[in-house]
């Protein structure tokens, strides 16, 4: 049976954005809907991104989506695509924007869509429902390029062993019979409850296919310099992410972005910025409590970090931000 679905964090998403009634924001990972239901009962204008197809059309029904002006607007296409969707709708400036990175429950839940091992499906672990699967990746590359994707995307020690066993193993085609081939590279006995028992070694390996799948760390440092040139003064970005990686990148971009890194080296002096900040000091991380951990285990590790807009230009050549 699937889990329903529960938006992660969603009160301090809210607390984030702070939406005033007919603000303007963009969820950009719009998913199954959760975070866009609270913005538009809080009396916001929300436009909808996801590039999964199904998403999309499991919300053409609702009634914020339908009329001559709609208080909802879907976009089907990639948030690192905002900016173009905004111009095109004749929006220059947003009040907000949410991201909520990673897979979404709606994916995960859904054995045909291929994301996880928990139900046998095809290996096919494509938001978009377009382009290369898993299963044209991991049966026609060679073998260092799959020891690269799974050690850079899921810092797996042992990207090696497991790609060898791959290539060994192929054709590959269900989502089984890579858990199976990536456990047995590893050792890893599935039928072991003890209480020590290590955490499921395949879990690794899925979360590095779907990111280079999908692009999704490419897909994140896109998105979030869209939405700075979007943000208008004292507008809200709060972004959700679920492992280190993505985590990493909305750290850095926003503590670039406000002028608070760290000196390079503690004898040298903190680095001098020759522009402004584009925004204020992010505050504190904010991870689940206990009461949203009992009720939703997989926002076990979700981190929520988030800041304001200043009224500085936004900055130009941001990719050297995650050189």
């Amino acid at each position: 049976m699937s889990m329903a679905h529960i938006p992660v964090l969603l009160d301090e998403v809210l607390a984030a954005l702070a939406p005033l009634r007919d603000a303007v924001i963009i969820d950009g990972t719009f998913g199954a809907g959760g975070y866009s239901q609270a913005l538009l009962a809080a009396g916001a204008r929300v436009h909808g991104f996801d590039r999964d197809p199904h998403a999309i059309a499991a919300a053409r029904d609702w009634p914020q989506a339908a009329g001559a002006s709609p208080r909802l607007v879907l976009h089907p296409r990639r948030f690192s695509q905002m900016a173009d969707a905004m111009q095109a709708t004749g929006i220059d400036k947003v009040d907000g924007v949410v991201l909520d990175v990673g897979v979404s429950s709606m994916q995960l839940d859904n054995a045909e869509r291929g994301f996880a091992f928990s139900q046998d499906g095809p290996l096919d672990m494509r938001m978009s429902s377009e382009g290369e699967t898993a299963a044209d990746f991991l049966n026609t590359a060679d073998e260092a390029a799959i020891a690269d994707v799974l050690y850079h995307y899921g810092e797996e020690r042992q990207s090696r062993r497991v790609a060898r066993a791959i290539v060994v193993a192929r054709p590959l085609h269900t989502t089984a019979q890579l858990a199976q081939v990536v456990r047995k590279a590893l050792g890893f006995n599935r039928n072991d409850r003890r209480s020590n028992a290590p955490k499921d070694p395949a879990t690794r390996s899925f979360q590095a296919i779907r990111i280079y799948i999908n692009t999704e760390l490419d897909e994140l440092k896109a998105g979030l310099i869209a939405a700075e040139g979007l943000l208008v003064t004292g507008g809200r970005l709060a972004v959700v992410s679920f492992h280190s990686l993505e985590d990493r990148i909305v750290k850095q971009f926003l503590r670039d972005g406000s002028n608070s890194g760290a000196a390079p080296s503690r004898h040298l002096p903190a680095t001098r910025h020759a522009s402004p900040p584009a925004f204020s000091r992010p505050a504190k991380a904010i991870r689940p409590g206990a009461g949203e951990l009992a009720r939703n285990p997989r926002a076990r590790s979700a981190t929520l970090r988030c800041a304001v807009r200043t009224a500085a230009p936004a900055r130009t050549h941001l990719e050297r931000t995650f050189a």
